[in-house]
């Protein structure tokens, strides 16, 4: 990750602009004082860069849950507030670099709210989730030029690598979303899906819960998918293959064809390492035979005037609150200048959502943006405005 080792940090006035950077404001943790969050921005994106101050050195680096699209972004981010700032730089691994040429004008890159608005339903979508290098969903993109394909990765290097070959092949049919993927599924509206395809995802034996394939994952997928449509699970984990199957099987109806080291047109870099280590390969594609009902989504995320106190709202500090299925977390609290911060996860239980919530007088407000519209979240939120004016 992106970091500064710096002697001391120091506080700039804020807000202030620098090289095309807005910091617009900071934030101490008042139950971790070595903590703080600055609020940036850059081309319309806002995030936090994150200090932790240690007895000898401090640490400047990006915020996870806010992170920018780019990693340029970050780098600049950081070098740009060093500067504002006057800090004595100790070490670094950010290059002070210009950006890719390939992603100036690069328009693949999508956010969340561009997929919530902008779902075309003229043309057969496909989806890949966890690209990792892109040989697979490049090659399908070049080889399918009238079907719109959707890459989902959390992995920034891989996402600029394949943003890159959007550019050099002059793909006009490959969106790139950073995004969990579990989220995303339920924005997709109803039978517009021709495929899914989920090749060599993250085992998590320790954490199964943060598999991709899930009961609820498989339901999403089953509703969004077209009748014939298909999702297509291609793993080396013995253990995740026949995790999987259970899962599947589990649904009253399913129509699956099993293979074990299949050829395939095209392999990623990890399955040509797994068959070099003469490891096996399963796949385990579900078939879909039924219309599902239209996607309805009902509610905003609008807030009434909050009344609970700023001491209050500050000992909200790892609560937890659940209701329905639903849940709402309060991970940190924040002071800032004029107002109280709080990052939460909500939502469901086996995919939420992790974001801020700025509270400035009895106002409240999603950072660095709304929620995605979910049937989980949209309650969760009815949730979390109730406490608030409890």
């Amino acid at each position: 990750m992106p970091h500064l080792h710096i002697k001391k940090f120091k506080e700039i006035i804020f807000p202030q602009t620098i090289d095309g950077i807005s910091f617009n404001f900071l934030a101490n943790n008042p139950n971790h004082a070595e903590e703080k969050l600055i609020s940036a921005n850059m081309d319309g994106e806002d995030f936090f860069l994150l200090v932790n101050e240690q007895e000898n050195r401090s640490l400047l680096k990006t915020d996870k849950l806010t992170r920018p699209a780019s990693t340029y972004s970050v780098h600049k981010a950081l070098l740009a507030y060093a500067k504002l700032a006057n800090l004595s730089i100790i070490s670094s691994n950010v290059p002070d670099t210009h950006k890719n040429e390939h992603l100036t004008e690069n328009t693949a890159l999508k956010t969340i709210e561009y997929f919530a608005n902008n779902f075309t339903t003229d043309k057969e979508l496909r989806i890949e989730v966890g690209f990792g290098s892109g040989r697979h969903l490049l090659h399908q993109a070049a080889l399918n030029p009238d079907i719109i394909f959707i890459g989902i990765e959390i992995h920034r290097p891989s996402i600029e690598q394949v943003l890159k070959q959007v550019s050099i092949q002059n793909l006009d049919n490959l969106l790139v979303l950073d995004y969990d993927a579990r989220l995303f599924m339920e924005l997709i509206p109803s039978n517009i899906v021709g495929k899914v395809y989920v090749h060599f995802p993250v085992p998590w034996d320790k954490k199964p819960h943060r598999r991709v394939i899930s009961t609820s994952f498989i339901q999403e997928t089953r509703r969004v998918l077209k009748t014939s449509g298909q999702l297509e699970l291609r793993t080396d984990s013995e253990n995740y293959y026949a995790y999987s199957y259970q899962t599947f099987i589990n649904f009253n109806k399913a129509v699956l064809h099993i293979n074990k080291n299949k050829d395939i047109v095209v392999s990623s870099k990890y399955e040509d390492r797994w068959r070099k280590m003469e490891k096996n390969i399963y796949d385990i594609i579900m078939i879909n035979e039924e219309v599902s009902p239209a996607l309805c989504l009902e509610g905003d995320f609008d807030f009434t005037p909050v009344l609970m106190p700023s001491d209050k709202l500050l000992s909200l500090h790892s609560q937890t609150s659940r209701f329905e299925g639903v849940f709402i977390h309060f991970e940190r609290a924040y002071t800032l200048v004029d107002g109280v911060m709080l990052r939460i996860s909500m939502g469901s239980f086996d995919r939420p959502e992790h974001l801020y919530l700025i509270l400035r007088a009895d106002k409240a407000s999603y950072y660095p943006a709304l929620p995605l519209k979910s049937k989980s979240n949209l309650l969760a939120h009815k949730v979390l405005d109730e406490i608030l004016n409890g």
